[in-house]
């Protein structure tokens, strides 16, 4: 009688074991008893130490004209990524006149405002006296965007640099052609190009500025134009009167 004993419960252990594999249940388990069902608290994050938190990185422009077009046409530079040939600015580092544009026009392949835009541009400025020789022309953006505007998401960087640009040119004569351009004063939204020349001290020298009509915009609309002259009258005269 007694082996039968073993033998009945030898098959009701291995009757067991078979169920629990069934069950999916083919590992050990601890001794203690867990609630599954319990949340598990997250992982206690370490605490940096104030002297472990890094300190943002402030970007220092080349501090020279010279360095800093370089710079302008290096791998740094914002529109290198839109692999879109790049047109530098033109005209004299010392000039009075100070002429911002937004982009290049889309005839352009060599200079900036090469086409019918530039060429108003230059009746503009020959009847206040001055001509693209004697003028320096400055792009927001040196490339021109696939959409022919500026992106929302680039257009505080590319004024950011046009800024610094500016402060290293030092113009006595600031004029801004369109809207995005007008934004370089800082404040200004470019909601309205009707302004009075102002006099501002933004870019390390005293400079009169006024924001008109960018001449693509004058070709398109000619009724335009007689408020574009006399903004130009305005600046070439350096007052409000």
């Amino acid at each position: 009688m007694g082996g039968e004993t073993v033998q009945d419960w030898q098959k009701l252990a291995a009757s067991a074991l078979e169920w629990w594999h069934d069950a999916g249940v083919d590992m050990l388990v601890e001794d203690e008893a867990r609630d599954w069902l319990a949340r598990i608290p997250p992982p206690v994050q370490p605490v940096a130490s104030e002297a472990a938190v890094a300190e943002p990185i402030v970007e220092a422009l080349p501090d020279t004209l010279e360095a800093f077009v370089a710079w302008r046409r290096g791998d740094a530079a914002p529109e290198a990524e839109w692999h879109m040939p790049r047109l530098a600015p033109t005209g004299p580092a010392d000039a009075e006149w100070v002429l911002v544009t937004d982009v290049p026009e889309a005839e352009d392949s060599e200079l900036l405002l090469s086409g019918p835009a530039g060429r108003l541009l230059d009746r503009m400025l020959a009847a206040v006296g001055q001509s693209r020789e004697s003028a320096y022309v400055l792009p927001l953006a040196w490339a021109r965007p696939v959409t022919g505007r500026i992106a929302a998401d680039d257009e505080a960087r590319l004024l950011e640099l046009a800024r610094h640009h500016l402060s290293l040119l030092k113009p006595k004569r600031l004029f801004l052609l369109g809207q995005s351009a007008s934004r370089v004063l800082t404040g200004t939204n470019g909601e309205s190009l009707t302004n009075p020349i102002e006099l501002v001290n933004h870019f390390g020298a005293k400079t009169f500025v006024v924001a008109s009509y960018h001449p693509r915009f004058l070709l398109e609309r000619p009724a335009f134009k007689g408020e574009a002259w006399k903004h130009l009258l305005l600046l070439s005269r350096g007052t409000a009167e």
